[in-house]
Order: structure tokens, then sequence, then C-alpha cells
């Protein structure tokens, strides 16, 4: 069974699968022709204002995550990513890509987790 994995845009190793560029802006000091992606999604993404609000500080993770779950069931795009995901999982593994300096407090960890319980 495929799954959907998050993977930082700095890291070196490359896993096999579809690639989805998940943030809104293109990651600081990498060239578009770099960088392994398949679909650059920024729709889906966490929108300016509360990505600020967060600042990536683990203490503002449990609010941030309400907000962004709120803004993704909200976002018109979701159908068409769900679908997308789930399109794409039945080949390969699904890799969402992210620039976030933190692998655990980010906003591609909480986009795998509504995704997960989207395709049940």
């Amino acid at each position: 069974m495929n799954s959907i994995i998050c993977e930082r845009v700095y890291d070196s190793e490359i896993q096999e699968g579809y690639r989805i560029l998940a943030d809104r802006l293109w990651p600081r000091g990498v060239k578009k022709e770099e960088l392994q992606y398949d679909i650059w999604f920024k729709e889906i993404t966490p929108t300016p204002e509360i990505r600020k609000e967060f600042g990536h500080k683990e203490e503002n993770f449990e609010i941030f995550k309400k907000k962004y779950l709120n803004e993704l069931n909200m976002n018109p795009k979701r159908e068409e990513f769900v679908q997308l995901v789930s399109e794409k999982l039945k080949k390969e593994n699904v890799i969402l890509l992210y620039a976030a300096k933190d692998t655990v407090f980010n906003h591609a960890v909480i986009l795998k987790e509504w995704l997960e319980e989207k395709l049940k």
C-alpha cells in the first residue's frame, strides 16, 4: 500500500513518488530547475495571516493547527486536491514537499493528517 510522506525540500534523500510542493512561497535558495516536483499546489497551503501568526513556534502550533484545518475544510480546491492525491496513491507514494526547518511542527504534517482522514 502506498502512503503520504512529508519531506523537506532541503533534505538530500529523494524518495520515489508523486511529489507535491505544498508551500505557498518558493523555497529559499532552491533553483526551480533543481527541485524535483510534479506539481506546485499553493492553493492548499495556509494563508499568509495564519502562517505569520504561527511564526513556526512550537507554542503556537495547536492554535495554528485549528485555524489551518478550518481553512482546509473551507478551501474551494480541497476536493480537487484530495482527488489528485487519491488517484496518485493508487500507483505510488505521494510526497508533500515543504521548506520549514521543523519536521514536527509544520503545515505539511497537518496536511498529511487531514488527507489521511479524508481518504479513509
